[in-house]
């Protein structure tokens, strides 16, 4: 089982999930993270420590984002040369921006 990163992070991207993670699962683009699922050791973590509550276990994941299981691993992998990140870095807070 695996942790998601939810639609909650497209351009809305915090990286204090980053830092907590043991496993350095974490990966990223120009607009949101994303979750190794072959990495991920489901601590939980990251989702306390995400600000605009994007992270969901597998199994509690809400059904309108389903697509993002396989976003996760298909965006993990393509950018496992050049997106790891493991370390806090500035929000990136743009348009679709929804904070709790």
């Amino acid at each position: 089982m695996s942790h998601i990163v939810t639609e909650s992070c497209n351009e809305c991207k915090y990286t204090d999930c980053c830092v907590v993670c043991p496993v350095e699962c974490f990966y990223q683009d120009e607009t949101m993270l994303y979750i190794d699922p072959n990495d991920c050791i489901d601590c939980e973590a990251c989702v306390p420590e995400c600000p605009v509550e994007a992270i969901y276990a597998e199994s509690n994941l809400p059904s309108q984002w389903n697509s993002y299981i396989q976003l996760n691993k298909d965006r993990a992998e393509s950018l496992k040369s050049s997106g790891h990140i493991t370390e806090k870095s500035e929000p990136m807070e743009g348009p679709g921006c929804k904070k709790k």
